[in-house]
């Protein structure tokens, strides 16, 4: 079972707030401490030239760039996100979701997060692609795209129908599993930390996808934002193998082996 400390941090939650209060007003504090606290460093380091040899493209963003990108983010998140969290609230309770004691063990909270990051990314994957065929490209998804160099905080840079669209496949694995609200917050975080480290620009040695198999990272994604949107390819959010079955990652792993050699 969980630690008597979540048990004890969730009843004082549970004690002090409504379902309601913890479902839509927590999970969206959650989601915006996590999301500008681990992708502003990145603003910092690139800025600074702080461990420059690490960045995957050379050229940087302007100040401007990074102070446009964070006053339209958190328009955004105002305007799409925390609505999206409030009118979907009613869905997750009639699907079972609760917040009461005890907390599920850690096989089910593990299991049910691998089941919506497998599920996350075979349909992002679809919807991305569909974001790349020429009118939703030139219309929505180029917004995501102005930023060639991504940095952490653009992986949540896009178009509020993109934020909308692709959000789906967010929230679709605990929509229909009505999980416990600690794992819903721990997914939110993982899929968070997982969307910035794939746009912050850097692959480090310690880079997850150094030691996790088939996933994807930083060096997988930036590629997808060097090219034109016709050639892009490597459209997975989080794993390599639908790019690799469906060979839309033929580019970036001829890319690769250049390199190598």
């Amino acid at each position: 079972m969980i630690s008597v400390t979540s048990n004890s941090i969730l009843l004082y939650l549970i004690t002090n707030f409504s379902d309601f209060q913890l479902a839509c007003l927590g999970s969206f504090l959650i989601h915006e401490s996590v999301f500008f606290l681990s992708g502003l460093p990145f603003i910092y380091i690139e800025r600074a030239g702080w461990l420059h040899k690490y960045k995957i493209q050379p050229k940087n963003n302007t100040p401007e760039a990074h102070e446009r990108c964070i006053i339209r983010l958190v328009l955004y998140h105002l305007g799409v996100n925390l609505p999206v969290m409030i009118f979907s609230y009613p869905i997750f309770r009639h699907m079972g979701m609760k917040s009461s004691l005890p907390l599920p063990s850690w096989n089910v909270i593990m299991s049910q997060i691998a089941f919506y990051f497998v599920l996350e990314d075979f349909i992002f994957y679809w919807g991305h692609r569909v974001l790349h065929t020429k009118w939703l490209y030139k219309h929505v998804h180029s917004v995501h795209h102005e930023y060639a160099t991504p940095f952490g905080l653009t992986s949540e840079y896009a178009h509020p129908a993109e934020i909308l669209f692709l959000g789906f496949a967010t929230i679709i694995g605990p929509a229909v599993t009505g999980p416990h609200l600690f794992t819903l917050w721990l997914w939110m975080v993982l899929r968070v930390l997982e969307t910035v480290e794939a746009h912050c620009g850097y692959h480090f040695p310690w880079s997850p996808s150094n030691f996790l198999p088939l996933y994807g990272g930083a060096d997988f994604h930036d590629y997808h934002h060097r090219l034109l949107y016709t050639k892009s390819g490597n459209y997975s959010s989080t794993f390599t193998y639908m790019d690799w079955i469906f060979g839309t990652d033929k580019g970036y792993r001829k890319l690769k082996s250049l390199k190598d050699d």
